[in-house]
């Protein structure tokens, strides 16, 4: 895969897996922008954390809505003139539901997220990173987010679990799953390296950078 002609490149995997530092190390390598989530503007995600069952649909309805409004410069840039990096896919909003809310409100929720997922484009390439749940925990408590310390590791489990169902039936894009157990994607030059040469060597729709590869 020739990196200059990825317009749109999307970062995606579990909490802590360290999506919107290889977001930001791509964007600036590509001279791209880089487009992020901001779970710090979402009023009801601290809420959410204290009481799940509470707040999950308020919580998912603001990313949703965040969410479609960040994408929507891809969408409107019609000539490919502009790059973009993105740390997210509108998908995960729809795989977050599915894990946090009960069934009448993910009903509804489906019912709007059907409605509005037509208007996203798709990635010209998806890189999926992968981590233990134990590895997710340390680096969720290494960079010490006084709201995520309530995140547990049956909570982990399960969205690493779904994380990994979603992407086994996924075809939207090109898909490079990569195993961040043993890889320094932030500041190991090597390392990142060695998933640029993994980019380029991207035949067909799905390629696995594993660790000592």
């Amino acid at each position: 895969m020739d990196l200059t002609t990825c317009k749109y490149i999307a970062v995606e995997g579990p909490i802590g897996v360290g999506k919107t530092t290889l977001t930001k190390r791509l964007a600036a390598t590509l001279g791209a922008r880089p487009v992020l989530e901001l779970p710090t503007e979402n009023p009801f995600l601290e809420k959410f954390y204290r009481d799940a069952a509470r707040y999950a649909l308020p919580t998912q309805m603001h990313f949703l809505f965040q969410r479609m409004e960040q994408l929507q410069p891809l969408n409107r840039d019609e000539r490919g003139e502009a790059r973009f990096v993105a740390d997210f896919v509108l998908e995960k909003d729809a795989l977050f539901a599915q894990l946090t809310l009960a069934d009448e409100e993910l009903k509804l929720y489906q019912q709007l997220y059907a409605h509005l997922r037509p208007q996203v484009r798709q990635p010209d390439l998806l890189i999926y990173l992968q981590a233990s749940p134990s590895t997710l925990l340390q680096r969720i408590a290494q960079r010490g987010i006084a709201m995520e310390g309530a995140i547990s590791a049956d909570y982990l489990q399960r969205l690493c679990d779904s994380y990994s169902n979603f992407f086994y039936h996924y075809e939207g894009a090109p898909l490079l799953t990569v195993n961040t157990e043993h890889l320094n994607l932030a500041e190991g030059d090597s390392d990142f390296s060695t998933l640029l040469s993994h980019i380029a060597a991207l035949r067909g729709k799905r390629a696995y950078l594993n660790q000592g590869d």
